[in-house]
């Protein structure tokens, strides 16, 4: 089975044909370049394209209660992280404020759903600070777009580093929420690094089983051991010089055969809704990971040891149309107390990243209120 490539130098008009998704699967992650797929990818542009804004999707939300800062600080690998620090605009300074560090996407760039659980939780009084991951928007990393989960979890340790050494951040109030492939990301930091004293997660996925599984288990082992095989053979070109490959990623057009989860990722990626391309990218290449990177998601198992992050609360947020809601159910049969899952009805899996009459946003403002003993 092929991997859809994509050569970093190839112009849109040459990448012609479509993806097709896994038989048996009815699923597929677009956006968060986990899709076993047969065929090659098309990327001319859907001008007709309307986005679907219903249930008050508003991704580029901001407030006027709320004061945004560019900042950037250094992990331990000395690559920096850049992010937005949003504060209440009426922030006493002489205290101390609980802070939250927002994820995105796998895929995103903070402009993408983070921004929006940030500048949100900020209008509740959270110090919040969300992050571009390393690799992608304008934090550290080459070559772009690279899949490197062990340096994911640490952008989640750098950004607590950074907010607990913030006179006006309370160190022993710091939680953190992860979004879509974030979510496992903060699991895999939090289970090392007792400073993220909560744990929320929406539309989680688990990236180590996507990729090795694909959605309910839908992929065999025989085309786990393909895709292997060609992200190695892939490694020996690009060191003999060829140009980088991506894979994955949400589709640039639709057509009559295009895959309901597609089209899911498409309306946010792809229209005016959710679309953002930073300086650092292309429109060609947003969301899709580096073809030889990707398969390191393979050895990512977030979810071992999940347990040992208690007496810390994780809270788990899914749509119950949500296609990623087996990972939030698994991630919390195995975590241990305190715990809570909480299913939004009629939501999808993209439909929490932006939509915010179906984010739960009380919810989520009480569940840190209470978890980092602030006041109510």
């Amino acid at each position: 089975m092929n991997m859809p490539i994509l050569n970093g130098d190839e112009n849109l008009a040459e990448l012609t044909g479509r993806r097709d998704f896994l038989v048996k699967a009815g699923t597929g992650v677009a956006a968060l370049g986990v899709l076993s797929a047969t065929g090659s990818a098309a990327f001319a542009a859907d001008v007709h394209a309307v986005p679907d804004l219903s249930n008050g999707a508003d991704n580029f939300y901001t407030s006027a209660l709320v004061t945004v800062q560019k900042v950037s600080f250094k992990n331990q690998y000395q690559m920096k992280v850049v992010g937005n620090l949003f504060t209440p605009k009426n922030l006493d300074r002489s205290k101390k404020t609980a802070a939250l560090v927002v994820g995105h996407p796998m895929g995103a760039v903070k402009e993408q759903s983070s921004n929006l659980y940030a500048t949100k939780m900020a209008e509740q009084g959270f110090v919040t600070l969300s992050i571009d991951q390393s690799f992608w928007g304008e934090s550290d990393g080459q070559p772009r777009n690279t899949v490197a989960p062990d340096i994911y979890a640490e952008a989640f340790s750098a950004a607590v580093d950074f907010l607990g050494t913030r006179p006006f951040v309370n160190r022993e109030q710091i939680g953190a929420i992860g979004i879509c492939g974030s979510g496992s990301f903060v699991i895999s930091a939090a289970k090392i690094d007792p400073r993220m004293k909560a744990i929320a997660t929406v539309s989680m996925y688990d990236m180590g089983a996507a990729n090795r599984d694909a959605l309910n288990h839908s992929q065999t082992l025989a085309q786990r051991k393909t895709i292997i095989a060609d992200a190695a053979e892939q490694r020996y070109a690009e060191f003999s010089g060829a140009p980088i490959k991506y894979t994955g990623g949400t589709d640039h057009v639709l057509n009559a055969q295009t895959h309901p989860i597609q089209r899911e990722f498409y309306d946010f990626y792809r229209t005016p809704r959710g679309e953002y391309t930073p300086k650092s990218s292309t429109r060609l290449l947003t969301t899709h990971p580096t073809l030889t990177s990707n398969v390191k998601f393979m050895n990512f198992y977030p979810f071992n040891d999940i347990e040992t992050i208690s007496p810390r609360p994780m809270l788990f947020i899914t749509g119950d149309k949500a296609h990623s809601k087996e990972f939030s159910e698994l991630a919390y049969k195995l975590a241990a107390e305190p715990k809570e899952l909480h299913i939004i009805p009629g939501a999808g899996h993209v439909d929490l990243y932006d939509r915010v009459n179906l984010i739960p946003w009380s919810k989520l403002t009480s569940f840190f209120q209470r978890t980092l003993n602030t006041a109510s």
